[in-house]
């Protein structure tokens, strides 16, 4: 939604890493024990993949960041490339309970040929269902399982949680109450940016 309404592109780790596992790439070889497990990819391998896509043409006007930086080595890799032409940063933080965050992505199904995705608490029938798009047969990704999600978690307020307070020290964080709708979601990050871009301009 953000992308679409900023007419800039959604960098996600998350699906960068999994198309290179679907690909069979170098990248995705040595990403898949990690993925599968619920722990952290190694900073090295997400850096050179955050890095090489942020050189691309569509970026120079701006980009979200979406799953990056998951660790405080990893911030200070971006924070290195950002300085080189003066990108401004903010990160916004949506702060939801644990409980529900399983929930909702323990949730998700995928389309494993298209890569779309569906909510099946949203439309319980897509729990085992077809892909309306291309009719393929959805399926949970491993890393969509309760006890993955779980993993997952504990894995984020150890190393991830004090990116935080790295954010907060430099002036860049901001956070917003993750706990309700999308749309209710999307208009307050928006408001955010509307806001701190009239700040830098």
């Amino acid at each position: 939604m953000m992308s679409e309404s900023l007419k800039i592109p959604h960098i996600s780790t998350g699906d960068m890493l999994r198309e290179a596992l679907k690909n069979a790439t170098e990248l995705g070889r040595k990403a898949k024990a990690f993925m599968e497990s619920g722990a952290l990819v190694p900073d090295a391998l997400v850096d050179a993949i955050v890095a090489d896509r942020l050189e691309r043409d569509d970026c120079r006007g701006g980009f979200i960041l979406d799953g990056y930086p998951r660790t405080i080595p990893q911030a200070e890799f971006l924070r290195s490339i950002l300085e080189k032409d003066g990108t401004k940063l903010l990160t916004i933080g949506v702060e939801a309970p644990d409980g529900e965050l399983i929930r909702r992505l323990s949730s998700r199904w995928t389309c494993p040929k298209c890569g779309k995705m569906f909510n099946a608490d949203l439309d319980p029938g897509k729990a085992g269902g077809r892909c309306d798009v291309c009719g393929t047969a959805l399926v949970q990704r491993k890393d969509d399982m309760a006890e993955v999600i779980a993993e997952r978690l504990q894995v984020y307020h150890k190393t991830t949680k004090p990116l935080i307070r790295y954010y907060q020290d430099h002036g860049s964080y901001v956070e917003v109450n993750g706990n309700r709708p999308a749309e209710e979601i999307f208009e307050s990050i928006m408001g955010i940016v509307r806001e701190k871009t009239m700040i830098c301009a």
